[in-house]
């Protein structure tokens, strides 16, 4: 284990490099912008919805390791920040190493936690983890070696990838061979490998949001969790999540107790001091549990607690990695429901807001262009005295907008669709 030297809590204002500038990348320099940091958002093109409130920001492939040591080296920061997976992680490695930066949470969470095999080995070691069977694979042949051992129906993910993206599920080793091609030619970054994964039987999947704090009256790092966030998904990727999730406490201990662990662990491998908010996915049945994923920064189901928590997932991460005290208490029971695009416009609008917020609830748009159908444009938030209720007001929210195609002529936008000054 590597120890950090650096001063905590982080010598304000602090200088902040963030890697990965979407929705979530956007309300967490917010969240640091409002601490008085000085933040630079990367991403692969020009106007993410981060790079638009950021105080400067690099467009290069964050997956070409020489393009990455470029800018960590022409940069001087405290904090380097992933936000996404296709990074070259071994690179963070290099400048943790060196000392040049604080990587966030540590360089070992980053690279363990954006690769599915990594992960995965990294959480199924851990006394009293619980994880589904899997094996991972190199080809088709390995994919349909793989099914026998797990069973069907499965899931095929790419070993690094998000948001469903290049995921299948098989009902029958048949499907080895497109599962394969879907995986290698959807996946956010390409590896030549999958994780091929039991499907298990499951009443609900939540998120925990899990934060490891710097307590600087004690001198230690010191672990919360929040309200458990239900969530809903299609084809891997969320749109809707509420909180709190209504499972029993056996599940709800078990679930936190694995959390703590997983994370624990992250810590134990790499560089203290291990800050920062994890998103730790679990599939929940009756008082079972089932350890699922882990981001290792705010998560897309988490945007509910910018309704429901005094300290929203942003907030939170913020000051955790800042070594900050934080505040993970929920405040009253809410929902999020996304807004996609319905087909690939060159300048997307929105109508029908007003009639969606004339009964309360909030609309959060990311100023993301709209590249292709299904792409999340925003979120709706809503509040209610069950989560039923909240669950409906939100799902009334993202329904009354329509994205549009606007009328371009008259604005100034770039080749991404994008307003530009």
């Amino acid at each position: 284990m590597t120890e950090s030297t650096s001063p905590l809590p982080t010598p304000l204002p602090a200088r902040v490099l963030l890697l990965g500038s979407g929705e979530l990348g956007r309300e967490l320099t917010i969240s640091l912008k409002r601490l008085g940091a000085h933040v630079t958002a990367v991403d692969a093109y020009a106007h993410a919805p981060a790079m638009q409130v950021a105080d400067d920001y690099r467009v290069i492939d964050m997956s070409d390791p020489d393009s990455l040591r470029d800018v960590l080296s022409s940069v001087h920061v405290d904090l380097i920040v992933p936000e996404l997976e296709a990074i070259a992680t071994h690179v963070l490695a290099e400048f943790e190493q060196a000392g040049s930066a604080r990587v966030v949470p540590n360089a070992f969470a980053v690279q363990a936690t954006m690769d599915r095999e990594r992960i995965r080995s990294v959480a199924s070691a851990v006394p009293g983890v619980r994880t589904s069977k899997f094996r991972f694979a190199s080809s088709v042949d390995e994919v349909r070696s793989a099914l026998e051992y797990t069973g069907v129906p499965a899931f095929i993910k790419p070993t690094m990838s998000s948001s469903g993206h290049g995921q299948s599920r098989v009902e029958s080793v048949d499907e080895a061979e497109s599962a394969w091609t879907c995986a290698q030619d959807d996946a956010r970054a390409t590896t030549g490998r999958v994780i091929v994964e039991e499907g298990v039987t499951f009443d609900c999947e939540i998120t925990l949001l899990t934060v490891r704090w710097w307590d600087d009256e004690a001198g230690e790092v010191r672990t919360s969790v929040c309200e458990p966030i239900g969530h809903r998904q299609v084809s891997g990727d969320y749109v809707e999540s509420w909180q709190s999730a209504d499972i029993s406490p056996p599940a709800r201990e078990r679930a936190e107790e694995m959390a703590i662990a997983v994370t624990d662990a992250l810590a134990e491998h790499g560089a203290e001091p291990c800050l920062g908010l994890f998103g730790v996915e679990f599939f929940i049945q009756g008082d079972d549990v089932w350890f699922s994923e882990l981001s290792p920064r705010p998560h897309d189901t988490g945007m509910v607690t910018m309704m429901t928590q005094d300290q929203s997932e942003f907030d939170i991460h913020a000051r955790a990695i800042l070594g900050l005290p934080v505040d993970t208490t929920m405040r009253r029971t809410g929902a999020s429901a996304v807004v996609k695009a319905p087909r690939a416009f060159s300048l997307a609008g929105y109508e029908g807001v007003a009639r969606a917020l004339r009964d309360g609830g909030d609309l959060r748009i990311f100023s993301k262009s709209a590249t292709r159908a299904g792409r999340r444009l925003a979120v709706a938030l809503a509040w209610g005295d069950s989560v039923p209720e909240a669950r409906e007001r939100a799902q009334a929210i993202a329904s009354e907008v329509t994205v549009v195609e606007r009328d371009d002529s008259a604005q100034n936008t770039d080749e991404d669709g994008i307003l530009v000054s």
